[in-house]
């Protein structure tokens, strides 16, 4: 007890500590106290010893907390203060950032507040925290480091899959320890008789025909430590055809590689003649509409001319889609197509109407060949729009007028009702007959290529006796 009465400590649990040693103690326990009264006004400023930066805050001394405070903090010590007065059996830490507004620095502190006497005295014990702060700081640079070598990584990976999906020579690189194809373009795909997701990660040994996975590394290997060398034969499990590997070993992160180019034994070497070149100029800037397809019908490349008629933003948006997807009548226009072309080698002149992306339609002519170049065959498909205005008569054309003649003699010896019907009659018959032709007889075809169903189109039949002609 002290003469005023008041009870520091219980006797027993705590020793009584002298005055002249609590201050020292204060002060060796936190890295910054501050006596405050409860109106803010600083009372008394401990800094421990071992922070010689606090030397000089004793000028601190009798101003206002706030005077030492950054603008953001004070409306968090007048949260703090005010609920510690309103219950000070709750002291939640608070930090806040002091500033020098002549040394222009400033530090966080975190405070914790206590009452230590009846005259609402406050003391804040305050723990520094710029190692704290400077760990958060090195934290962020670090991911800030580790973002922008991610961002270097991804532009590298992009840089890399347009140069190898661009250029024309079939390379894929194989790992020497586990022997599995890492990367591969499309070229090497298609020598390799599959799709290039289906062959990527796959052991390169399976693709081959007749060789086992050590001859193959050891093949490899001798083959790229000669200066000049040919390269190696092989022959592809799918395409059977005979391919020259020339291989070029390095060594990334640690890993051995091989980079190998392939190439046809058998196969005719690229022209790149002046015919070659025009034929290309003229795929990639004519006003026909031309689509290369795979043996299935998925579009491999299509060019600008195709692009403009179906309204699509670019060719990689329609690279592994159906092409029966932009025709209206779809699967059975490209079946009658390829079916059409796989029998005589090509159909010209097919009339059908192209769907774009937006669901625009506009009638086309269509052509189909079947392209057999020694790999797996594909199609070529050509669109040329049909909405073209009428063509002045040429001399020596019938027009249409000319062609209507003999139905034009017909009106006063038959009713119009008549002449109609029969004109009717006579179109709807070539049009059975043309279904019936395109589609090699196929029934379920016709009717869909007519819009009829598959009754309405026998009945048709048996009217103009189209089904003893078929038999």
């Amino acid at each position: 007890m002290t003469s005023r009465g008041t009870k520091y400590w219980d006797s027993g649990a705590i020793p009584l500590i002298g005055p002249d040693i609590l201050g020292d103690i204060i002060a060796s326990l936190s890295d910054l106290a501050i006596v405050i009264s409860d109106t803010g006004q600083i009372l008394s400023v401990l800094s421990n010893p071992i922070h010689r930066s606090y030397v000089d805050l004793k000028e601190w001394e009798r101003r206002n907390v706030r005077e030492v405070l950054t603008d953001d903090s004070v409306p968090k010590f007048e949260r703090a203060l005010h609920d510690y007065l309103d219950d000070s059996s709750v002291t939640r830490p608070v930090e806040l950032n002091h500033y020098d507004h002549e040394k222009k620095w400033q530090f966080p502190i975190n405070y914790t507040l206590n009452k230590i006497g009846p005259d609402q005295t406050i003391l804040m014990l305050g723990r520094d925290m710029r190692p704290v702060a400077e760990m958060q700081q090195q934290l962020v640079k670090a991911q800030i480091a580790l973002e922008k070598d991610y961002e270097s990584q991804r532009e590298y990976d992009t840089r890399f899959q347009v140069l190898l999906s661009h250029i024309n020579d079939a390379v894929a690189f194989v790992s020497v320890g586990e022997g599995r194809i890492t990367e591969l373009n499309n070229a090497a795909a298609r020598l390799l008789g599959k799709k290039r997701e289906n062959i990527q990660g796959s052991s390169f040994v399976q693709e081959l025909k007749g060789i086992s996975r050590a001859d193959l590394m050891d093949r490899l290997s001798a083959a790229a430590q000669v200066d000049g060398a040919g390269g190696i034969e092989v022959e592809a499990v799918r395409t059977g055809e005979k391919l020259r590997i020339v291989p070029t070993l390095f060594r990334a992160a640690g890993e051995r590689m091989f980079l190998c180019r392939f190439s046809s034994v058998d196969g005719n070497a690229i022209r790149d003649d002046e015919y070659t070149r025009s034929l290309i100029a003229l795929c990639e800037n004519g006003s026909d509409g031309i689509v290369m397809t795979d043996n299935s019908g998925g579009v491999t490349s299509a060019n600008e001319a195709f692009l403009n008629l179906v309204d699509a933003a670019d060719g990689r948006s329609l690279r592994g889609r159906q092409i029966a997807d932009f025709m209206s009548r779809g699967n059975v226009d490209q079946k009658v197509l390829m079916d059409h072309a796989a029998r005589v080698g090509s159909m010209r002149l097919y009339t059908t109407r192209i769907v774009g992306e937006y669901g625009g339609q506009r009638p086309v002519t269509v052509s189909a060949t079947l392209l057999n170049s020694g790999h797996a065959p594909c199609y070529a498909f050509v669109f040329r729009d049909a909405q073209v205005s009428e063509l002045p008569a040429v001399p020596g054309v019938a027009t249409a007028e000319e062609e209507a003649r003999p139905l034009m003699e017909l009106v006063g010896s038959a009713t119009l009702k008549e002449i109609v019907s029969q004109t009717t009659d006579v179109v709807e018959k070539m049009c059975i007959e043309t279904a019936i032709q395109l589609t090699n007889n196929n029934r379920v075809a016709s009717a869909d290529m007519l819009g009829l169903s598959r009754q309405s189109l026998y009945v048709k039949l048996r009217k103009y006796g189209l089904l003893a002609k078929e038999s």
